[in-house]
């Protein structure tokens, strides 16, 4: 019998709330979802993939395995394979970094990759400084985004890593459940 738990990708960006990303995987895992997680080579800075591994019990897609040797028969790489099979792909970290790359096309590692490659519904939970999140640009690509059917959560105010208080937070891992319970109640 194939597996009917919702499929989820999880995008982790280069960003200290990248933390959080762990206890939303724990969270996801435990609600019965099948969690794939692929991290930015920025990411693994401040999360390693076995954190990941040990929480979902599945491989995790770094940059290191971009190019993971897909025959030609098999067509899409790994991580866009999994999210050929994802019934929700959500960002979290999402940095003004990957705004840009997604809402100007740029597929130039893993996770930029997986967002253009996916076809299912996505949720992006920005985290950045509050001037980044404030700046002309980010918005504009967060407007771009928008239209494309991209939805968000967050960011939230509050104490920012760099001391600073301000909207720019990541959202709780609780906020993003509910607000991926509501997509995934819309397919």
């Amino acid at each position: 019998m194939p597996d009917q738990r919702p499929r989820i990708v999880l995008c982790v960006g280069g960003s200290i709330a990248a933390y959080k990303a762990c206890d939303l995987t724990s969270k996801l895992v435990q609600s019965g979802h099948t969690v794939d997680v692929v991290l930015t080579s920025s990411a693994e800075h401040f999360v390693k993939p076995l954190a990941f591994a040990a929480l979902t019990h599945r491989p995790v897609f770094t940059g290191a395995t971009w190019f993971d040797g897909a025959s030609e028969s098999t067509g899409a790489a790994a991580h866009l394979r999994v999210s050929e099979r994802a019934d929700l792909l959500v960002v979290a970290p999402c940095t003004a970094n990957l705004i840009g790359k997604f809402a100007h096309g740029i597929a130039d590692e893993i996770v930029s990759t997986t967002y253009l490659g996916a076809t299912c519904p996505v949720l992006i939970a920005p985290a950045m400084h509050h001037r980044m999140w404030a700046a002309p640009r980010v918005q504009a690509n967060v407007a771009v985004l928008k239209g494309d059917g991209a939805q968000f959560v967050g960011p939230e105010s509050g104490y920012l890593a760099e001391g600073d208080e301000g909207p720019g937070r990541m959202s709780e891992p609780a906020g993003i459940l509910e607000a991926l319970g509501r997509l995934l109640e819309q397919e």
